[in-house]
């Protein structure tokens, strides 16, 4: 027996010793791998856009998955950086030019718009820009089409097909297996529960998504067409006929220059650096050359507080959580070196309950300094909303904006329960004690309420935006409904002020702010590998991320709506849409 109780504890200790070695392996790993070396940017050094680099809008759409140690990640790239790399390569002597070598491109219409704009005005430096493709998306030649000269592979394309937009319905597929799905809306374009109530597109819908989707082309091929020096008719007959996904026709029509490999369009950078044929062209990434550049300035700061990804209530990482976002809020309102906010809007809304958290928040922090915000690719629906507190706001011409409406979905299994011979009876003390039945639903007064609580959130929703754009109820009730528009449009409309870029909201900032000499500082920061093990989070927490992790975002939602309880009985301000120029 003694013996036996000897083998044990020596396990015991074997695994013991075993897991405290792996884990302090793991945390040694982190910490190296958070260890950033100097970057050296040597003479004729040629700034470098690839496949490897994913732009990001804000610190917090980098959240790496805690155990994937072996996976090949993109290197990501906050915008904001991008644009200061660019800006500063442009008078920087060890930078002869750039180079976009992207088939496809990680970045939304926004931040190619911007990135674009930085790249027309590097060109006036005299410095070239050159581009080359593989199997290219249509976004990455939307951003390669402002090159000096674009290069194709022989045996390649590009994917220039116009834009589309496509809506799932699960309305049928809902009554066929027993699922009941009770919604709440108002706005007859919010087109969010569309896939619940329907099994086509509404009219209010297709004349919403058709207006956006023409209003982004015509920005888009504009500027494509202005690049290559092809007439808008051409370049529309061009994509209709789909001629750029034969490389001798995109040759043909001005789409490339040039036909060439890989090592031939390097022979070309050489040649254009003067250098020999066998000697290596020193290329830096965006990411490297980016951690080159130092502040300038150490005293006075504005802010830029990043709101990207859903809205929700609680605690969380790869979204916008209510508290934390609040905390990140009051540590900038509490810091006396940040001058000014610019809040940067990336959103398609979400919880109604943590979008009204975020807005009380954000008007607290306008009572002590300048907020000016910022959209980008999204500011629908709440966020829309949490721009309310804003001094002025900054459009970009493709954001999709306003979606001002409020929803609610609720699903139940009395069919399907009945199908398999399952059924409930109820014990209550009061009329509507049992709210919201699995199987049965709402109870007929939880109907009623909800429906109020719907009206009184757009309600809501409407009085903080007429107060922020000084105009009546009805002006804005007639432009809301859930309707989504071009930030161009909403410009016209009177949704926001001006039609610029991040960079013009954190200039307009200092101009608010009275202060020429300043640093950009972003909020929040990215949470590290080892923040996120030793968090707070639960077990459910991490489960929560790895379904999602597995279904992807958009499906995560349709799992959410039917299994999470508080989900059920939330009050949304959210867009179903998803705009890409891909």
């Amino acid at each position: 027996m003694r013996g036996f109780f000897k083998l044990v504890l020596a396990n015991l200790t074997a695994i013991f010793i075993l897991c405290a070695g792996f884990f302090i392996f793991f945390i040694g790993f982190l910490i190296i791998s958070s260890i950033s070396e100097g970057v050296d940017v040597k003479q004729d050094s040629v700034l470098t856009l690839d496949l490897k680099t994913r732009i990001i809008d804000s610190p917090s759409e980098d959240q790496d998955d805690i155990f994937a140690f072996n996976k090949e990640k993109e290197t990501s790239v906050l915008l904001y950086d991008i644009l200061q790399a660019i800006n500063r390569a442009k008078n920087d002597n060890k930078i002869k030019g750039i180079s976009l070598e992207i088939d496809n491109f990680q970045a939304g219409m926004t931040q190619m718009d911007d990135i674009r704009n930085a790249l027309i005005d590097f060109k006036k430096s005299g410095k070239f820009v050159y581009a080359y493709g593989n199997t290219v998306s249509q976004g990455a030649y939307y951003l390669g089409s402002v090159a000096d000269k674009y290069y194709l592979n022989p045996a390649g394309l590009i994917e220039l097909k116009g834009l589309s937009t496509e809506v799932t319905f699960f309305k049928n597929f809902a009554e066929k297996y027993g699922i009941g799905i009770q919604v709440i809306r108002h706005g007859k374009f919010k087109a969010a529960v569309e896939p619940f109530l329907r099994d086509d597109i509404s009219p209010e819908n297709k004349e919403q998504l058709s207006t956006l989707l023409n209003d982004i082309w015509a920005n888009t091929s504009k500027k494509i067409a202005d690049s290559r020096k092809i007439s808008l008719p051409e370049l529309n007959m061009i994509t209709d006929s789909l001629y750029s996904y034969l490389p001798n026709l995109s040759l043909k029509y001005k789409l490339a220059d040039q036909l060439i490999q890989k090592s031939e369009y390097d022979n070309i950078i050489r040649k254009k650096l003067n250098i020999d044929a066998d000697k290596k062209i020193n290329k830096i990434s965006f990411a490297k050359y980016s951690e080159s550049l130092e502040s300038e300035n150490d005293g006075k700061k504005i802010a830029v507080l990043y709101a990207s990804g859903a809205i929700y209530n609680g605690k969380g990482y790869d979204g916008i959580y209510a508290e934390n976002f609040v905390k990140e809020i009051k540590k900038i309102q509490k810091d006396d070196d940040i001058k000014a906010v610019v809040f940067r809007i990336n959103s398609p809304g979400g919880s109604a309950n943590a979008s009204d958290e975020i807005l009380f928040e954000m008007q607290q922090l306008k009572r002590k300094k300048p907020v000016i915000v910022s959209f980008g690719d999204y500011a629908a629906s709440g966020g829309y909303y949490i721009a309310m507190g804003a001094d002025k706001i900054f459009s970009e011409p493709n954001t999709l904006t306003g979606s001002i409406g409020v929803f609610g979905v609720i699903p139940y299994f009395k069919e399907l329960a009945q199908k398999n011979g399952i059924r409930s009876d109820a014990v209550t003390t009061n009329a509507n004690s049992n709210m919201i039945s699995a199987i049965n639903g709402l109870s007929p007064g939880t109907l009623t309420i909800m429906t109020r609580s719907v009206e009184a959130t757009y309600q809501r929703f409407v009085h903080f935006v007429t107060q922020n754009r000084k105009k009546s109820f009805e002006e804005i009730d007639s432009v809301g409904g859930g309707r989504v528009w071009s930030g161009v449009r909403a410009k016209e409309i009177g949704l926001v002020d001006e039609l610029g870029s991040l960079q013009d909201a954190i200039k307009y900032a200092a101009k608010s702010a009275n202060i020429k000499d300043y640093r950009v500082s972003a909020y929040p920061a990215k949470v590290s590998k080892f923040e996120q093990i030793f968090s707070s989070e639960t077990e459910e927490d991490f489960s929560t991320r790895l379904i999602q992790r597995k279904l992807g975002k958009e499906n995560f939602k349709i799992f959410q709506h039917i299994t999470d309880p508080d989900a059920k009985t939330a009050v949304l301000m959210e867009s179903p849409f998803s705009v890409k120029i891909n």
